[in-house]
Order: C-alpha cells, then structure tokens, then sequence
C-alpha cells in the first residue's frame, strides 16, 4: 500500500538508476553470506525489520513515475510487507553438503533470470538453512543496482553485524599498518602528475574508440553471440581470503570487492 502524502516522495532516480530499472537493462547484485549456525525463520523476519529497513530509505520505496515531469522518476515510500521479500527455500532433508551446494547454485542461477515486479521495493533475502560444504546456512541477498553500488551495499550490511565477543560493538577488522615507505613530495610530485595527466589521456582516448569503433575480442568469459544476454546463466564462484584482498589492494593501489557479473 502507498502513502498517501506528497511529502512521502524521496529524491528523484538518478539517470543511472532509470537505465539500470529500464526495459533496456535490469542489473541486480547478488550476494552470500555463510553462517556457522542456521537462522530461524522469525530472527531473520525481525533482523531484517529493525536492521535492515532503517538503513536505507530505498529499502522501503518503489520507483514511481510522475506525470508532467518528461518521464522522470522518483522513490516513492511504501508500506513494506516483509513476507513478500524474505524468502526460505525448501529442498529435501538429509541430504548431503554436496547435494546442498548444487541446490544453492542452481538457486542462485535461477534467481539472477528473475526480475523484480514494479508494485514492490527493489530487494530480495533468502534464507537457505541447509548445510553446505561450507557453510551451516547461507543468506543470500538480490538488491538492485539502482538502489545503489556494491561498494555501499557491503558497507550498509556490514553496519548490521556485530562482534560475537561484544554485540554492544560494530564489526571490525584487524588494522594493516603498511610497511611502504614514500619518497618526499618535492621528488616524486612532478613524474605523478605527468604520469596522472598521461593514463587520462590515454583511458579517455581509448574509451572513446571502444564506444565507437572497436569491439572486444572473443574470449572464454565473451562469447560475441548474438542474444546472449537472454540465455540461462550459471553462477560461478572464486573464493578468495581477506589476505589476498589486501594483496590485491596494495598492489593495483585500488579499493576491491568480489562481485558477480
């Protein structure tokens, strides 16, 4: 159900966000959380009430046309029916964890096909309280690209765990003091700024010819068939520790998530 009141309309759609909830595009983020003990059905309804509704209020508005304003949308807030958008899969019992782990990739396959229906806020949880090989449950999380990036999903999910040893504290990793020593600005402030000017230059000139005129190449993870994007998907998944992340981040000097595309 709708609010009734105008004052209940949020900020427009940003362009992105239209194109991404478009009839050319519908993009969503996929993510899975592993837990050691599996979730009650009523503790994840309630979590998600009083922890994960109160962080965005895009989590509880729908995209919304306004008449006059040359197609232009808007978040509009509505009324939440939680039972709608936390779901809990059923599968045979006693099973083994290998038998999980196809369900949960097959239910991950058939989850990136489905899209969202118009009349309800953009994001989907399921709980999958079946023993995986690597996990006891496993929560999985669809948001769609237009409520926002991944980088501020991760940070928006992570606000709602808290430290097993003190719940009264967030979530917090181990500090990495990094042992890279700089030279002094006077040395190395001339050769950075021409080497920033340079990759600009050369990124922007070559983004250009990529729009334009050249094509990506075939390759394993690109197949250059026409269609493609309407064919069944399988998800894939590559683990990688938190140590490898920072390996990662000092090399390429970049901020990192694992996503799925």
């Amino acid at each position: 159900m709708e609010f009734e009141h105008e004052e209940e309309l949020l900020e427009p759609v940003s362009p992105t966000g239209q194109y991404m909830r478009s009839s050319a595009l519908s993009l969503s983020i996929i993510g899975v959380m592993e837990l050691e003990i599996p979730m009650a059905e009523s503790i994840a309804i309630q979590l998600v009430k009083d922890l994960f509704l109160p962080i965005n209020p895009r989590f509880s508005s729908i995209m919304k046309q306004i008449a006059g304003e040359d197609g232009q949308k808007k978040w509009k807030r509505v009324e939440v029916n939680i039972n709608e958008h936390v779901n809990f899969p059923k599968f045979p019992q006693g099973m083994s964890p290998d038998y999980y782990d196809d369900c949960l990739s097959n239910y991950l396959s058939k989850l990136g096909m489905e899209d969202f229906p118009p009349e309800r806020p953009l994001w989907e949880i399921h709980v999958m309280n079946y023993p995986t090989t690597n996990a006891a449950s496993n929560i999985v999380f669809k948001l769609h690209h237009a409520l926002g990036d991944g980088y501020s999903f991760v940070g928006a999910l992570l606000s709602c765990l808290k430290r097993s040893d003190n719940p009264s504290l967030p979530l917090t990793f181990p500090s990495l003091q990094s042992k890279t020593k700089f030279n002094t600005a006077s040395t190395t402030f001339l050769p950075d700024v021409l080497s920033r000017a340079f990759n600009t230059i050369y990124y922007f000139g070559y983004g250009v010819l990529k729009g334009f005129l050249l094509r990506d190449d075939h390759s394993s993870i690109r197949s250059d068939d026409e269609g493609v994007l309407f064919r069944p998907l399988t998800m894939t998944t590559m683990e990688f520790s938190l140590d490898q992340f920072k390996q990662i981040k000092a090399k390429l000097r970049v901020v990192n998530l694992g996503v799925i595309y």
